[in-house]
């Protein structure tokens, strides 16, 4: 059974500089899998600076969706994976079901349920380390708009699926670790 560390917090908390030192320390191979997508330039100009801001010897898998299916069928040798992040991951899954700027809820819950618990089965199942980051935007004001206000829903919610699986859960904040669990 592999191990789950669940790392949250806001925009710009220190989340994945974190993440980065825990994986460099453990002393282990990482696989990075970055969920971001180049949809525009400055996405493209962030995914450029993380990928030189990750040590060269670690391996990087670029995967949207579908991660847990990716691995199955092409297995990694690796000791850690570094996943960043749930909330670009559930964005990719949840902009599918998106129509006339309402989203199909029923449908969007059901793709990132799915997903989330595909990646839990997938570390219960294996015995690499996991790191798992994701945002925690439940914290500030309710979207004025249905998508928003369903993103926001859907995001908490695998988010606390994560948790509940997690052997520790760290919340971020300016920079600095809280251990939730």
């Amino acid at each position: 059974m592999g191990e789950l560390t669940f790392i949250l917090g806001g925009a710009r908390s220190g989340k994945s500089s974190y993440a980065q030192k825990l994986a460099e320390v453990s002393g282990k191979s990482v696989t990075f899998i970055a969920t971001a997508q180049a949809l525009d330039e400055e996405m493209s100009a962030r995914i450029r600076k993380h990928r030189a801001d990750r040590p060269a010897a670690w391996r990087t898998l670029e995967i949207s969706q579908g991660i847990a299916s990716y691995l199955c069928k092409s297995p990694v040798q690796t000791e850690l994976y570094l996943l960043d992040c749930i909330t670009l991951l559930a964005n990719n899954i949840f902009m599918q079901f998106v129509e006339n700027e309402t989203v199909n809820e029923e449908k969007a819950k059901q793709a990132v349920d799915n997903e989330v618990a595909e990646i839990l089965a997938y570390i219960r199942d294996h015995d690499e380390k996991w790191i798992v980051i994701s945002n925690e935007i439940g914290l500030g004001l309710v979207p004025p708009y249905q998508i928003g206000r369903m993103y926001r829903d859907h995001l908490g919610w695998a988010n606390q699926s994560l948790a509940r699986e997690a052997d520790q859960v760290i919340f971020m904040v300016a920079g600095l670790p809280m251990i939730v669990k």
